[in-house]
């Protein structure tokens, strides 16, 4: 069995991984923490769910000099919430080791004058937005100068149309012999002819292992298009979902659907796009902790998120491309943990599951019964109000 430590991982690290029930590396970390600790440039595609995050991590933090008082990691990411996340896992990863590297994750929407202050403080590892990191950096308040490091994560959306000028922009500030980590679950073939300008990096794809492919299940429920909102309530009471995650393709019918749900005494929430950051922290922290049932969102919204105990992922509109229904699978049945995804699909829709089947090598059964899960009994007398309402959901 790989180690950490036999991938070139220092031992201060090593024990606080086990203490988060990481014990041997994925594959992904098999065959990226090597490479990134020897200074190449990469381009890293593998499901999510499969560790990209420690797999730069690791190595990023163990390259950092704790006494150079300098930006020398910058991670780029397209949402608040996925920049923040990084910055947790780094933070929380130092402390734990204490390895002494400052962390900072700067995001659009808050305090700029509150994030030029903490940039005082001369964090080493910095994670944020393209946009908000050009903004401070142009200002004076963020030097780039002495930046060993570039990760870009989820890069298919940091080059594409709406991020690539700022991700350039930010490039041109850097060391011209910096190195490049550019990670993704997905990858287009125009994000890769786009990353030609950061140096023809070298490219490592991993496929999800049979194990946990075989812990995702896949369903259709065939429903009118009109009902569709009906049958995820539904769904929501009759099967024992601890945390289901919702898509749909508008924000729009997000916010209807929402509406409807609460109605009918079901405990969801929202994370779309338009939302201000203070509204997508708390629907994020009201889903973590139970207080939430079911966290209705739109593709963009959700991009990178790690939430662990998602058991159901609920697929209200059909995504447009096979590539962004492999990105909502994979927020269930993550470490080791089972899960399903429900599709609802109206007669027209049917044939684009056939599409998707074929595409992407699964099969969708029907749900039996169409709403219930498969070995499971109905509870008697399940009232129609939401019947799990106080119980905490399992981590």
């Amino acid at each position: 069995m790989t180690t950490f430590a036999d991938l070139g991982i220092q031992e201060a690290l090593c024990p606080v991984l086990e203490e988060q029930g990481i014990k041997e590396p994925t594959g992904i970390q098999r065959e990226m923490i090597g490479r990134v600790l020897s200074g190449r440039n990469l381009i890293a595609q593998a499901p999510t769910g499969t560790g990209k995050t420690l797999a730069y991590l690791l190595p990023a933090l163990q390259r950092i000099d704790a006494a150079k008082r300098q930006t020398q990691v910058l991670i780029l990411a397209p949402t608040y919430e996925l920049a923040m996340q990084i910055a947790g896992v780094a933070r929380t990863l130092s402390r734990e080791a204490g390895l002494g590297v400052g962390v900072l994750g700067l995001i659009g929407g808050a305090s700029l004058a509150r994030q030029a202050d903490k940039l005082k403080e001369k964090p080493q590892l910095v994670t944020g937005s393209a946009g908000r990191i050009l903004e401070l950096a142009r200002q004076g308040k963020l030097k780039l100068r002495d930046t060993a490091l570039l990760v870009l994560d989820e890069f298919d959306r940091m080059l594409d149309d709406q991020n690539l000028q700022d991700t350039a922009a930010v490039v041109r500030l850097l060391p011209k012999d910096r190195q490049v980590v550019m990670v993704s679950a997905t990858v287009s073939k125009k994000a890769l002819e786009r990353a030609d300008f950061l140096g023809s990096p070298e490219r490592i794809t991993v496929g999800e292992d049979e194990a946990a492919q075989k812990k995702r299940s896949h369903y259709v429920v065939r429903v009118p298009f009109r009902e569709k909102a009906g049958m995820v309530r539904r769904l929501s009471r009759r099967l024992d979902v601890q945390r289901g995650l919702v898509f749909l393709n508008r924000s729009f019918d997000a916010e209807r659907t929402l509406a409807r749900l609460q109605f009918d005494g079901i405990r969801a929430g929202s994370l779309l796009g338009h939302q201000n950051k203070q509204e997508r922290q708390k629907a994020i922290a009201d889903f973590r902790v139970g207080r939430i049932r079911l966290l209705l969102a739109t593709d963009l919204a959700a991009r990178g998120l790690d939430i662990g105990g998602i058991d159901y992922v609920f697929n209200l509109d059909l995504p447009d491309q096979a590539q962004t229904y492999r990105h909502r699978a994979g927020r269930t049945a993550r470490a080791g943990a089972a899960g399903a995804v429900i599709t609802l699909a109206d007669d027209k829709e049917m044939a684009k599951v056939g599409q998707l089947e074929q595409k992407l090598g699964i099969r969708f059964r029907p749900l039996p019964g169409g709403e219930t899960r498969p070995g499971k009994k109905k509870s008697a007398g399940r009232r129609r109000r939401d019947s799990s309402a106080g119980r905490k959901p399992h981590a």
